[in-house]
């Protein structure tokens, strides 16, 4: 019988993303490092390049310096706090981002939309894994990461399901560890999965 490791969870859980329709980029292909890089720096999480062009896609009556403006507000967000920040994201995640725009001498205000609700092939679906990122103090590569128009919305923590000592509840310790070393990758964050390939939570 074969012996199940967090690899082969890994890798099991990317083919099944895949077969739903996700792309796939491992961590090492999109760091700013590698010959394809979709980050300046490990300390940035969205993915600014496929961000700015979901929503020109989904906004395209909105000119591309409110949308920019926009992008800057959300990769910088000034709201003190990791729950403030992530509830005000995900208020704008649910309802549309207020924006104000000049139409000739009018002033026109919408709901810039971050996702597609309505028809879900409209958005850019993509898992990583190994998505390394640097904090202030500590480097950390959650397993993987569920981006959504270059927005990194969920992430996933995975353990061995030989390891007794290795259960779900590790898995919990360690995205705990990742919110105080990392935070920036839990600002657009909206759901936390943890799993050992037997148990997920």
């Amino acid at each position: 019988m074969a012996i199940i490791t967090e690899d082969i969870l890994e890798q099991q859980a990317i083919e099944w993303f895949k077969e739903i329709g996700y792309e796939y980029k491992h961590g090492y292909d999109i760091a700013p490092d590698s010959q394809t890089p979709e980050r300046d720096d490990f300390k940035q999480v969205i993915l600014k390049d496929r961000f700015r062009s979901a929503l020109r896609k989904l906004n395209p009556n909105v000119p591309i310096n409110t949308i920019d403006n926009a992008i800057t507000q959300i990769t910088n967000p000034n709201t003190p706090g990791l729950i403030s920040s992530n509830r005000q994201f995900n208020n704008w995640l649910s309802k549309g981002m207020k924006v104000v725009y000049m139409n000739d001498s009018e002033e026109i205000g919408v709901q810039l939309k971050l996702v597609d609700y309505e028809t879900p092939y409209n958005n850019n679906w993509l898992v990583v894994n190994q998505f390394a990122v640097s904090g202030d103090n500590k480097n950390r590569r959650p397993d993987l990461v569920i981006f959504v128009n270059g927005l990194p919305l969920v992430v996933i923590e995975l353990k061995n399901p030989s390891d007794e000592k290795a259960d779900i509840w590790s898995a919990f310790n360690q995205l705990q560890t990742y919110k105080n070393d990392i935070p920036n990758l839990f600002n657009t964050n909206t759901h936390l999965v943890i799993s050992d390939g037997i148990e997920a939570r």
